[in-house]
């Protein structure tokens, strides 16, 4: 049955960076709410804003990501936006987003969860365990270069950033044999045909919050949070409090190798983490299960097993 709620005078103007994906992420959540209140496209307004992450990412395409800042680099400016009244709401990645809304901010809608999985990607390998020894792999991800190198320490890995198309291009020109994306990207973008290997979560847990899509508004706009509530998904919100809960235990940024997974079934929660040296030479991980409703203390308690079997200064290198 279809949720009905009057049409906003003006049209709902809708935050987004600009990159393909996130605009695909942006129409989404459009077309989802359009569908929820039977409105055509014009009632919304896709804003794109330019973030600091966006700028630097730009000028420094060569330096790995975790030199030019954090997760607040993709956000701080769309946050500032939605604060100030420019946006109604933001669309993010959930995997960009830091564990802490600003005060003002709320972040209690997501929408159904794509596909967690990592994407093998090269032109002329079927798989990881097909590279041979010193093969270029290229990644802009801390979490995917250490995670290859605790597999496998023979390969070289080098910097790889950039939006879909250009490390996709980067593979052409020869820059690397293979890298890796996400698979939720590739299937929002309709980017099924290019060869690739679903790498399965047993050979490489995800980024926490992987193929999540999060929307945030103004805490005391509860005309927005009424629409948001109509295409929230609930299991995608089971899992995250898990994941996020053992993120922000872990104190988890983009400078940091962490790796989480939690799958629902039934009422049954299943939460695994991993946290990695970044050279790779090091690794703990572990895994919860319990009833779905304990997920965001499954993700404590395991975040501080892993943190007490790394112990003191694990992650010191950070600052």
């Amino acid at each position: 049955m279809m949720t009905t709620l009057p049409s906003p005078a003006a049209p709902l103007r809708i935050g987004t960076r600009g990159s393909p994906l996130a605009l695909a992420q942006a129409h989404e959540t459009r077309d989802r709410l359009a569908a929820a209140f039977d409105l055509p496209q014009d009632a919304f307004e896709i804003v794109v804003i330019k973030t600091t992450g966006d700028d630097r990412a730009m000028i420094a395409a060569d330096r790995p990501l975790k030199e030019i800042g954090n997760k607040g680099l993709f956000t701080k400016e769309i946050e500032e936006q939605l604060l100030s009244g420019g946006i109604d709401i933001a669309v993010h990645s959930m995997k960009d987003m830091p564990t802490v809304q600003p005060e003002g901010l709320v972040l209690d809608c997501y929408l159904p969860r794509e596909d967690v999985r990592d994407a093998f990607i090269s032109p002329g390998h079927a798989g990881l365990a097909a590279l041979p020894e010193g093969t270029v792999v290229g990644t802009s991800s801390l979490r995917r270069r250490a995670q290859l190198l605790n597999r496998r320490p023979d390969l070289q890995v080098v910097e790889f950033r950039g939006n879909v198309q250009t490390r996709l291009k980067k593979l052409v020109d020869g820059v690397a044999a293979a890298t890796f994306l996400a698979m939720a990207g590739l299937r929002r973008m309709d980017m099924t045909d290019i060869p690739m290997t679903a790498m399965s979560p047993d050979d490489m847990l995800p980024a926490i919050a992987q193929g999540a899509i999060g929307i945030e508004r103004r805490s005391d706009d509860a005309r927005t949070g009424d629409m948001l509530a109509a295409i929230h998904d609930v299991h995608t919100a089971t899992r995250l409090a898990a994941e996020r809960s053992f993120l922000a235990t872990l104190d988890g940024s983009c400078e940091t190798p962490i790796a989480g997974l939690a799958e629902l079934e039934g009422g049954r929660l299943r939460l695994r983490g991993e946290i990695l040296s970044p050279d790779g030479s090091t690794s703990h991980a572990g895994e919860r299960n319990g009833p779905a409703a304990d997920g965001p203390a499954m993700g404590r308690a395991l975040a501080q097993d892993l943190l007490d079997r790394a112990g003191p200064g694990f992650f010191a290198w950070r600052d």
